[in-house]
């Protein structure tokens, strides 16, 4: 699970701009959001898996030295 969801910065970080683009394949519009945050030290766990004829990637963030605990935080984000 990304640790993005409970971050004070999910509203303005590119990281998880970019994490969210993976999850959504790009097909849905984002919202329109200033992204001036670049966090420090950051690990991105890729899962593959592979059944049948299918292929799925499951992008997470795992580790990041600017993370800032705020629990629900992406709830507020996303009733906006």
């Amino acid at each position: 699970m990304c640790i993005c969801i409970n971050c004070r910065h999910i509203d303005y970080c590119k990281t998880y701009n970019f994490i969210n683009k993976q999850h959504l394949n790009e097909k849905k519009n984002l919202k329109k959001i200033q992204l001036l945050f670049i966090p420090k030290n950051i690990v991105i766990n890729i899962n593959i898996n592979k059944k049948d004829m299918y292929t799925t990637i499951d992008w997470d963030l795992i580790e990041c030295l600017s993370f800032i605990e705020k629990p629900g935080n992406w709830l507020l984000f996303y009733n906006k």
